[in-house]
């Protein structure tokens, strides 16, 4: 059986626009959400996000790129950028044998606005003529290809929440199956408009508070809904024997990966958790596991049934080592990046193994008798860990868990 393993990462995220910048944030405990500045939220019952800050997507990118793209894909590029400049990998195989595994949960939703009011208020000719290949949600992976290259497989994937780990979990299988010897995976959002803040407001997914220090509090006992965040998080994929033999710096191993569905309902979890247990158990490896050197990046959300769903999940999966696993949101500082959440944290989940540090779940303030794990409450614990596992969860029914392990 071929081995995967990560040789590059890249990240955009509301608590750093790179990997370094993003993992000093995470366990330092910095919190990255705050009111909203895209769009007048004067009369807006919801007005806290996690936004992207600081980024120059016309240095970074150009302007011919950025008019022709969606904010996603911008974010998608420069994420990609510095995972496949870390990893080195390019040119080191046929451009046939790379290839892209990348999702989006929305996709150029931000476009989509623009033109339709451009459609309205201007009319018909007024639409841009990039607004399709602006919008659909497959064009990052597109544009990722086309940049390096990366003329084998090439696939969008969007199972909601789930769909950063789904990437992750599929470029992996694609590895370990023959059909690539490397890929460039994750997942892009940029969805905080309007239209999509009153979506999930009113069918009540988004936390009640407008306080930045109280609105996004994981696994605390006074959470009441998600805050919305943007961004983006690669991991480049490789087979083992390829990067040892070209030198490759291997940042983690990939060994393990579960996907299910809950089948349960469009945007409640099953609250009896089975197939979210499932999913982890699916992409636990085999062997004699010390559980007290796990550490779990849990899905996290701070709604009141998801967090006691997983809760639920970790015990069905793991029994009383339950209580051994170190466990931890980083959506606590981040905010919810929908369809990027899961690549990002992938991303946390490496970085925890290779710091020997677990990252906090801040905000975390009012115990719940009904969730009594491990959530390593407001401060980062230096611990030695051996296997790091992230979870997600999306609208849909949709699981999926992937595991990495030092090398």
């Amino acid at each position: 059986m071929r081995r995967v393993v990560i040789t590059g990462m890249g990240a955009v995220t509301p608590i750093g626009n790179t990997v370094e910048e993003f993992r000093e944030a995470m366990f330092a405990g910095k919190n990255g959400i705050g009111l909203i500045t895209k769009f007048d939220i004067t009369d807006n019952k919801h007005q806290v996000a996690g936004e992207i800050r600081n980024l120059d997507v016309v240095a970074l990118l150009g302007k011919q790129t950025v008019r022709k793209t969606d904010t996603f894909t911008q974010y998608a590029l420069i994420a990609a950028r510095e995972a496949m400049t870390q990893s080195g990998v390019q040119g080191t195989v046929p451009t046939d044998r790379i290839g892209v595994c990348f999702g989006s949960g929305i996709g150029g939703i931000e476009t989509l606005c623009e033109d339709h009011e451009n459609l309205l208020e201007k009319g018909a000719r007024k639409v841009s003529p990039h607004f399709v290949p602006k919008m659909i949600y497959n064009i990052a992976a597109g544009n990722i290809a086309i940049e390096f290259k990366a003329n084998g497989p090439c696939t969008a994937v969007s199972t909601a929440c789930a769909t950063g780990t789904t990437a992750v979990g599929e470029g992996y299988r694609t590895i370990l199956h023959g059909y690539a010897d490397a890929m460039i995976c994750g997942g892009s959002e940029a969805a905080i408009t309007p239209l999509t803040v009153a979506g999930f407001g009113n069918c009540q997914a988004l936390s009640d508070s407008n306080d930045p220090e109280t609105c996004c509090c994981p696994f605390s006992g006074n959470r009441s809904g998600f805050v919305m965040a943007e961004g983006a998080g690669v991991l480049v994929l490789e087979e083992y024997e390829h990067a040892v033999a070209r030198g490759a710096r291997i940042l983690a191993e990939v060994v393990g990966y579960g996907s299910t569905c809950d089948a349960h309902h469009v945007t409640a979890p099953d609250p009896e958790a089975q197939f979210v247990a499932k999913a982890i158990l699916d992409a636990m490896p085999d062997g004699e596991i010390d559980y007290s050197k796990v550490y779990v990046n849990a899905h996290g959300t701070s709604t009141p049934l998801n967090d006691k769903t997983e809760t639920t999940a970790f015990k069905r999966a793991f029994g009383e080592n339950a209580y051994k696993l170190h466990i931890s949101s980083t959506k606590s500082m981040t905010g919810h990046m929908l369809g990027a959440t899961g690549a990002v944290e992938a991303i946390a989940a490496v970085l925890a193994l290779q710091n020997d540090t677990v990252p906090p779940t801040i905000h975390y303030t009012v115990p719940d008798p009904e969730l009594d794990l491990d959530y390593t409450p407001n401060t980062a614990v230096h611990t030695p860990l051996e296997l790091a596992i992230s979870t997600n969860l999306g609208f849909g029914g949709h699981n999926a868990a992937i595991a990495f392990r030092k090398v």
